[in-house]
Formats: C-alpha cells, structure tokens, sequence
C-alpha cells in the first residue's frame, strides 16, 4: 500500500473513528488472493466492547461507500482492538498497559521483562520480578532506552480485584 493511499485513508478514517471516542490505531491494506482486506484497528482507554466496535465498523463503511479512498475493486472491510499482545509504540499505549507485563528491548542491549507501574512525559517507573524467590525491585526506564515493547500475556496472575476480596474475607474471618 503506498504512503499516499495510507495517508488518505488515515486522513478520512481518523475524525470517524475519533467522533465514537475511540482513537485509530493502525490502518492496513493486503491482499488475499483477489480480494484486499482493510484493517483497522480501533482502541481507546476504556478499551473498545463488541457494541463500540460495530457502531465504529458500520460508519467506517458507510464512509468508505460514499468515498472512491478504496477504489473500485471489492474490498473487505475488518475492525478489532489491538489485541492481548500488542506492540507500545505510543505514550498513550504506555498509559494504558499500567499493570500489564511488557518485555521491553532495550536499546543497550537485552531485554527486560518488567510490570508498568506508571508513565510520565520522559519514561516508566516499572517493578521487575524478582528471581528464585527474591524480592521484586523497582525500575526507572526511559522512552530512549526502549527499542521494541510488547505486553505480555499472563495467564495466572491474581487479579486485582480478587486480590482485595480475598483481604477483605481475611478480616471477617
């Protein structure tokens, strides 16, 4: 897909997708066989419901229907959210990993597997798992420092909220 059309299509899509409080993460084009399939994928910091997303999809459609930004050849339209793994590539995406598992490359070299505590303007403040039964310790990371991240996808941390509940049978008892 040339930058052109990317452009185009960004610049036609993003007020849409805005407009349903939602911001445009990605936009792509590929082919399959002889049909194209455009993906879009949409999120927002209260993440993006089936309900969110259909609402979005049908007005990117309708849009896309009345614009010649896909041209004449039939197309598939596809729009989701990022997904478990997705890759940080904005400040915003930082933002809303807080809590998550992120396997950062570091621009030094390496890599760190780290939890995100929180986010500011210049970088992270993380807490990195502690190993062989040491005790986690906390970590400042600069955006500069980080080359690639990507969160994790954890299937046996406690959550939270379960966390709390648990305390609060604790005391009753």
């Amino acid at each position: 897909m040339s930058t052109t059309q990317s452009e185009r299509l960004r610049e036609l899509l993003e007020p849409l997708v805005s407009s349903q409080g939602l911001d445009l993460e990605e936009i792509a084009v590929d082919s399959v066989g002889r049909k194209r399939v455009l993906r879009v994928v949409v999120d927002s910091d209260t993440g993006a419901d089936l309900d969110r997303i259909a609402d979005v999809s049908r007005a990117l459609s309708a849009k896309l229907d009345e614009t010649d930004a896909m041209g004449s050849a039939e197309y598939t339209l596809e729009v989701g959210t990022p997904g478990a793994e997705r890759l940080l590539t904005e400040h915003r995406h930082y933002v809303r990993a807080t809590g998550r598992l992120v396997r950062f490359q570091l621009a030094e070299g390496g890599e760190l597997t780290a939890r995100i505590l929180g986010a500011d303007d210049e970088g992270l403040d993380l807490e990195v798992p502690g190993v062989k039964g040491r005790k986690a310790t906390a970590r400042r990371l600069a955006f500069d420092d980080i080359t690639r991240a990507r969160v994790q996808v954890e299937f046996n941390r406690k959550d939270d909220a379960s966390d709390k509940n648990n305390d609060k049978k604790e005391e009753e008892a």
